[in-house]
């Protein structure tokens, strides 16, 4: 059965897996990323790979595929890797060199968003724009499996605030969530804090929740009028409290069919496996 060697490299660490055309899981090995070196960064991958992949699995291996957390050309050169702190990396080339495979790289929210729509509980939809919520905002949308639109833009479209505009993530992330309450004379450390205060009925916490859920109800629903997709599958920090807003996002936006994403800490392992195998068919 052919193999994809898929990684999921993020700024602490760097995942391996070896996954079949099944999209079963056969092995997988975690390591300390390296940072702020690129030839360090990448001989630190290659070691890794080697680590986790013996001679035997090599020779079912058609193609290396990772999902990276930078910008990345189609021909796997990756510009940047800011939580990593280098720039300029020749991904695919070093990695194909070192293996005598083709090797593939793209952006971590896109391999996340082709685990959803391939792999995911909601692959059965023709189209699924998946979207994260966390540090900041990132869309990308799959229609019959593949990649049609992805960019963190959708985290900069613009929300009316209090007779003002600001970008949707810088009030509606995790992040965003700390500014909208500071905004309204409420001091909370992290959206964890501030979900616990609503939690506990906090008036003022809860007139900020109020106002998030509104902000959050009118961008599914410009995404919907834009995209059309048959379901969005969510991810991300804030849905550590989805038990606390879930529902009511949902019943706010009846056009939408919002759910939470389902691969989980294998998205990405499993987007850019999704991926390696697209691009070998095509190649």
């Amino acid at each position: 059965m052919r193999k994809i060697i898929s990684l999921d490299i993020g700024g602490t660490n760097t995942r391996v897996s070896l996954i079949n055309e099944k999209y079963e899981v056969e092995k997988t090995l975690i390591s300390d990323t390296v940072v702020g070196n690129t030839d360090k960064f990448l001989a630190n991958v290659v070691k890794t790979v080697r680590e986790a992949i013996s001679e035997d699995d090599m020779k079912d291996v058609i193609a290396i595929s990772a999902g990276v957390p930078g910008r990345v050309r189609e021909n796997g050169f990756i510009d940047i890797l800011p939580n990593i702190h280098i720039s300029n990396i020749p991904f695919s080339e070093y990695m194909s060199k070192a293996f005598g495979l083709p090797a593939y790289a793209l952006n971590d929210a896109q391999a996340a968003a082709l685990a959803e729509a391939n792999v995911g509980p909601w692959a059965k939809n023709r189209s699924v724009y998946f979207v994260t919520i966390s540090t900041g905002v990132g869309g990308a949308l799959c229609v019959d499996g593949i990649l049609k639109n992805s960019s963190n833009e959708a985290g900069h479209t613009m929300v009316p605030y209090k007779g003002e505009v600001h970008e949707f993530e810088h009030m509606c992330s995790g992040t965003g969530l700390i500014r909208l309450c500071d905004m309204n004379d409420l001091y909370v450390a992290n959206a964890k804090e501030f979900f616990e205060m609503v939690q506990n009925e906090n008036y003022q916490a809860v007139a900020v929740y109020k106002d998030w859920i509104k902000m959050l109800s009118r961008w599914f629903s410009m995404m919907q009028e834009l995209y059309q997709p048959d379901v969005f599958a969510v991810t991300g920090g804030v849905m550590k409290s989805a038990h606390l807003f879930f529902d009511e996002l949902k019943a706010t936006t009846p056009a939408c069919k919002i759910e939470a994403a389902g691969c989980g800490q294998m998205a990405g392992l499993l987007g850019a496996a999704v991926y390696g195998f697209y691009r070998v068919k095509n190649q």
